[in-house]
């Protein structure tokens, strides 16, 4: 059953992939069909992660009230419902009405998620599962480039609801797994802190602003590589040029991978500090001066090898480093500053290479790492800190 119900949440994270990445590889076609401006595709995106952002931060109060089960049968059918409401939309201001329950299944389910493989599973587990999230994320700009080829943008999004629906249906097939491994009525118990409590523990600013820095610096990748090699490297092809916005998302994959079968030896501060050693490794890669694109384009790769084990084990470490009881409230406070990084910061990149250069995206890149690492160990000093008042309080005079 153990096995059985692991399956069920790696399939859940492949849904959670599938329509991040719809977005980006349609909105050339979309843009054309409605007639709007390249750069409108930012304010559905954003409208979408804001929704995200409301749901990670109810999410606490969902998981103290709901099971997990049902926050994700409920948050995959918003997302069923949102990619309809996509495919069926006949103009720009229809994707509107569609964004809410498209970004607030999002959320929630990320976070609950998360929050439940925190509490119930080892460090290797969350690592493969943030691997599965790239698999979902990888394979749906191929639906939307069949659907493309085969008929119009509209099929791209229709299609994909289509796989969510099956996956709707093998989870509400497995409910009676999660009831046989279930442990809730202790973890609702030991995860009831609210936000405002949450944000009282030592620690849990300083782990909120390193994952906002993590997620501003992946997010930048996610939206400028490509537009990296067009600005920096000639002579290159559209079509090599394009191809290269797949160069972080399979970096992000192997990293995960790898520390899948590594994180139970090494634990998540270790991976960490390996992760993001990488990480800055191949922004220095990027960063030589050397005509060809290759050694950027290996660089892109080692980038996010290094990121790939970061975002899980931030995660993970929450029950170990701030206890089970706020352990909900942390990790919904941590998907919220995720995705107020990955919403505003490529956004200012954008404004700072038209002014600057694209050329200084190594730059903005190092900053966002050694902010990560810098406050992340100023977590471990702080909760080390706690860790000895507490004992001495324990241990009395």
């Amino acid at each position: 059953m153990y096995s059985l119900l692991l399956a069920v949440i790696y399939m859940i994270f492949i849904s959670l992939g599938l329509p991040d990445s719809l977005l980006g590889s349609g909105w050339p076609t979309m843009q054309a069909a409605f007639g709007v401006p390249s750069s409108y595709a930012g304010y559905v995106s954003m409208a979408i992660s804001f929704m995200t952002i409301i749901s990670a931060l109810i999410s606490p109060r969902m998981i103290r009230t709901f099971h997990t089960k049902w926050i994700v049968i409920v948050s995959i059918l918003l997302t069923v419902f949102g990619l309809l409401g996509f495919s069926f939309s006949t103009s720009y201001g229809m994707l509107f009405l569609f964004v809410i329950p498209y970004g607030l299944g999002a959320g929630a389910i990320d976070a609950s998620v998360n929050h439940y493989v925190a509490n119930n599973y080892p460090g290797s587990v969350m690592n493969f599962l943030h691997c599965f999230y790239g698999v979902g994320a990888v394979i749906s700009p191929n639906i939307m480039a069949l659907a493309l080829s085969q008929a119009r943008w509209n099929e791209g999004y229709r299609w994909t609801a289509y796989i969510q629906m099956a996956i709707l249906l093998i989870c509400i097939l497995s409910l009676p797994l999660w009831k046989k491994n279930d442990g809730s009525a202790e973890l609702e118990e030991e995860s009831g802190a609210g936000i405002r409590e949450a944000l009282k523990v030592p620690g849990v600013f300083l782990t909120l602003i390193a994952f906002f820095s993590y997620c501003s610096g992946e997010a930048t990748c996610f939206l400028w590589t490509s537009s990296y090699f067009a600005g920096v490297k000639e002579g290159l092809s559209d079509g090599l040029i394009a191809s290269f916005g797949s160069l972080i998302f399979g970096g992000l994959m192997l990293g995960r991978l790898i520390s899948g079968f590594v994180s139970d030896k090494l634990g998540d501060r270790l991976l960490i500090r390996i992760g993001i050693t990488v990480e800055i490794i191949g922004i220095v890669l990027v960063m030589l001066p050397i005509s060809h694109y290759l050694p950027a384009a290996i660089g892109f790769v080692v980038i996010g090898t290094g990121m790939g084990p970061v975002y899980p084990a931030i995660q993970h470490m929450a029950p170990a480093n701030f206890g089970k009881r706020n352990s909900a409230a942390v990790i919904g406070l941590q998907m919220a500053s995720a995705y107020v990084g990955s919403t505003f910061m490529p956004m200012v990149f954008g404004y700072l290479q038209q002014h600057i250069g694209i050329g200084i995206m190594p730059v903005y890149l190092l900053i966002f790492a050694v902010l990560n690492i810098g406050l992340l160990e100023r977590s471990y000093i702080v909760l080390k800190k706690r860790e000895r008042q507490l004992s001495s309080l324990f241990e009395g005079p």
